[in-house]
């Protein structure tokens, strides 16, 4: 089992950051931060592999970066230069799968958070 907690959601003015932190009981080898808006599908954001490698979505390429603390098991999410369409509940997530082709698709990840909401405001 792996218990996942967001933190570091909020409400931040168009072009404005945050940074969302995951506490993880344990980091698999595969992480990553999924978005969903009420009514739409949860979509993937940005994942890491534990060799360090990562993978992003187009629409948030050269604003988020994702990262991991593996001594205290904590993934970041840095997410520059915000806009209203990035407004969702983002949420992390671990998988347990030891290689995946593509790392921002929901069903190889079995472990969830509860969830952070980010607002951007224009």
């Amino acid at each position: 089992q792996v218990q996942l907690v967001e933190s570091g959601g909020g409400s931040v003015q168009a072009g404005g950051s945050l940074r969302l932190s995951c506490a993880a009981s344990r980091l698999r080898d595969y992480m990553g931060w999924f978005r969903q808006a009420p009514g739409k599908e949860r979509e993937g954001v940005a994942a890491i592999k534990s060799d360090g490698s990562t993978t992003y979505a187009d629409s948030v390429k050269g604003r988020f970066t994702i990262s991991q603390d593996n001594a205290k098991k904590i993934l970041y999410l840095q997410m520059n230069s915000l806009e209203p369409e990035d407004t969702d509940i983002y949420y992390c997530a671990a998988s347990s799968a030891i290689w995946l082709g593509y790392p921002l698709t929901r069903a190889p990840y079995n472990y969830w958070g509860q969830g952070t909401q980010v607002t951007v405001s224009s």
